[in-house]
Formats: structure tokens, C-alpha cells, sequence
């Protein structure tokens, strides 16, 4: 273990487990910087400290680094294993099934697979789409994965021998995302064509454009509406063939620095949200709270029932902020710098997914305790958060 050093005179602690281990003394605006900027900051460290941290994190996968004194506190959480076998380019797109046990996946070389969620052994390959899959998720069953391609094509997968059940046409522009509604017999789809397209599974057919944005939808969320939120009336009787999207939310994460909420059913605007820059991508924490990502590394926190001011803005780097999820009572975040982090509203800490270095973490997924990733350097990352 290094010794201390005379480098200030706020001692901050390393937390290995539930034993707190002082390793060395730095100043608290050092540590306070280390707590925000995460890894880059962590590179930073004297070299006699960060061989002890990196030599502490590889054996115990997480240490705790906080300094009391600036109210400052971070958690680096290494990869519980790692998966590099799956694809041999990046990864863009993840998701794990409802029962934990698979995962599918997408990348540049033009594949998309289904893998065993333990250790990466491959499934299944699902071969159908013409260039680059987007985006690709399961259904609530765990039995069928829905996928998206530069080919404009919407496809439906059985998980069990890799058919392609159904396949939608319509959209003229590459799918850059999806959402399911409910259990999945209505889909969404957002696409370059500036369109948000609603489809009735069972019969493969368009059942409305939701919203003509005139530019690329980069993301998308269906979320229900809080009982105080006024969606609007539909102007015309809905389909008998929409389940589930009454009393629910589109948004629509935009290239045009327009975040874009509608009435699902209803087709009514809701909130039309000018940011920073192209939002990337977005996700409900409630029925009146989400979060949307934009390319200039802000995260906009806002509130449905008061969207023109936001509850807060998070700015950790001007790195692209790729994916958004919610999780548990906070969210968990990934930028094109390598980061990939969890803040939950329980915790005063963030807790940081170490292991990308500086590429971009496309997707993050989750199962239980178990988070994964994938990135730009071809590895689809796990971490168990029991290491915590």
C-alpha cells in the first residue's frame, strides 16, 4: 500500500467493502474534481496512488473515494466480467431480457445476435436486415426482440430459432430507435425520416404517424401519464387495434435541439423543450418527470406538468450523452468520453462503470443487480452491483 503523502490537508478515504482504508492525503479541491470528472481526474492521481487504486480496484472491483469536507463522494465500479467474443466490431445497441438470461446485441459488422446473459456464449444470429441494425430490444416476454436497421425496416425475431416474424415497412429514412407499449402488441418507432410511427403487431400494419418532427428522431419513450397531465382528446376515434397507449406519453428526442412530448392516442402536443444542442436520447423516471440527453453532454431533468424551466441541468463533460435509463430511484447515464455512471437519489455518491477508457459507451441495460454495456471497442461489459 503507498504510503501518505503531504499533499494537503484534507485526508479523503477509500472505501474497499464496508472497511474504509486511507491510502494517501490530497487536497480537497483535487478530490472534489476527482468526484465530478470521474475518470479523467482519477488518471490524474499521483502514480504511486493510482497503482495502489488500480492494484485495489482489480482485486475487490470497486473502491470508495470520498472527502467529507467538500460534501464530494464517488464509487468506481470495475467490470465483473467482460465479454468480448460476441461482435468483432463496436457494439452500438444491448438490452437483457425480462428473465435475465439472454441478451442481443447489434454492431457495425453488421450483425445482430442473441447471447447467453452469463457468459456471453453465443444463441442465436439474426440475419434479415439490409446494413447497419440501429437499435434492438426485447419484448416484455423475453421471447422476441424487436430490432430497427438503416434499411428504414422494423423487424420482429423470435428468440427461440432466430425467425423474423414480422417485418413493417413505411418509414423512408434509417430506425434510430423503438419503444414497446405495455406488453407489446402496439410498437413505436422514430426514424432520419422525421417521423414517430405507431404499429399494430399482430396484423404488421402502420397505424398512424404519431408526429412529422422534419428531422432525424434520434429517441424515443412511452411512459404513462401522471392523472394531472392533460393529454388531449383524439381528433378522430382510435384504432381498435391500439392496446395500451391511452393515458400514455411519446418522447421524441430530436436532432433540431427540440425535445418533443405528445399525447400517444391522442396525437396532441404536450410540451415542445428547446436544449443545448441535438438531443440523443431520452427516458421517463415517473408519469411526470424524465430525462433527455444531448450532444453537447447536458442531461435536462424536466417536469412534464412545468417543462419550460428544467428541475435541473447535469453537465459532467461536453461529451455526447448517448443513453438514458431509469433505474431503481435515479437513472444511469453513458457519454461518448468512456463514462458511463449511476446516480441514485439514496446514495450521496455517483457511482462510476470503470473499464471503457475513452470510448463511447453506445447502451447500457440492466437486470436486477446486474448492469451491462457495450461500446465502441467491440466489449459488451457486466458489473454485479452486490461488489458494491
Amino acid at each position: 500500500m503507498a504510503t501518505p503523502m503531504a499533499h494537503g490537508s484534507s485526508w479523503p478515504t477509500f472505501f474497499l467493502g464496508v472497511l474504509p482504508v486511507s491510502i494517501c492525503s490530497l487536497g480537497a479541491d483535487f478530490l472534489s474534481s476527482l468526484c465530478t470528472q470521474a475518470l479523467i481526474q482519477f488518471l490524474s492521481l499521483p502514480t504511486s496512488l493510482l497503482i495502489s487504486a488500480m492494484y485495489l480496484l482489480g482485486q475487490t472491483k470497486s473502491i470508495h473515494i470520498s472527502c467529507p469536507k467538500e460534501n464530494a463522494s464517488s464509487k468506481f465500479l470495475a467490470p465483473y466480467t467482460t465479454f468480448s467474443r460476441i461482435h468483432a466490431k463496436s457494439i452500438t445497441c444491448l438490452d437483457i431480457s425480462s428473465g435475465g438470461g439472454l441478451g442481443v446485441s447489434s454492431s457495425t459488422d453488421g450483425s445482430m445476435k442473441i447471447w447467453q446473459a452469463s457468459n456471453g456464449e453465443l444463441r442465436r444470429v439474426l440475419e434479415g436486415h439490409v446494413f447497419d441494425v440501429n437499435c434492438c430490444r426485447f419484448f416484455p416476454s423475453g421471447l422476441v426482440v424487436l430490432s430497427g436497421g438503416m434499411d428504414a425496416q422494423l423487424k420482429i425475431w423470435s428468440a427461440e430459432d432466430a425467425s423474423c416474424v414480422v417485418t413493417f415497412k413505411g418509414h423512408k429514412g434509417g430506425i434510430l430507435d423503438t419503444a414497446i407499449v405495455e406488453r407489446g402488441k402496439n410498437v413505436v418507432s422514430g426514424s432520419r425520416d422525421g417521423t414517430a410511427r405507431l404499429w399494430d403487431c399482430g396484423r404488421s400494419a402502420c397505424l398512424g404517424v404519431i408526429a412529422d418532427c422534419g428531422c432525424s428522431i434520434n429517441g424515443v419513450a412511452v411512459g404513462a401519464a401522471d392523472n394531472s397531465i392533460n393529454l388531449g382528446s383524439p381528433e378522430q376515434t382510435p384504432s381498435e387495434r391500439e392496446v395500451g397507449t391511452e393515458s400514455k406519453m411519446l418522447l421524441l428526442a430530436r436532432e433540431d435541439k427540440k425535445l418533443q412530448c405528445v399525447g400517444l392516442q391522442s396525437r396532441q402536443p404536450v410540451f415542445l423543450f428547446i436544449g443545448s444542442d441535438a438531443f440523443n436520447c431520452c427516458t421517463f423516471l415517473s408519469g411526470f418527470l424524465l430525462l433527455a440527453g444531448t450532444q453537447d453532454g447536458n442531461i435536462y431533468q424536466l417536469d412534464v406538468r412545468n417543462p419550460r424551466a428544467p428541475v435541473q441541468v447535469i453537465h459532467r463533460s461536453g461529451a455526447p450523452v448517448l443513453s438514458l435509463l431509469s433505474f431503481r430511484d435515479g437513472f444511469i447515464a453513458s457519454q461518448g468520453d468512456g463514462s458511463s455512471f449511476i446516480v441514485q437519489q439514496d446514495l450521496d455518491y455517483v457511482i462510476e462503470l470503470t473499464g471503457a477508457d475513452c470510448d463511447p459507451v453506445y447502451k447500457v441495460a440492466t437486470w436486477e443487480k446486474q448492469i451491462y454495456t457495450c461500446c465502441r471497442d467491440g466489449l459488451v461489459r457486466r458489473y454485479q452491483l452486490s461488489d458494491l
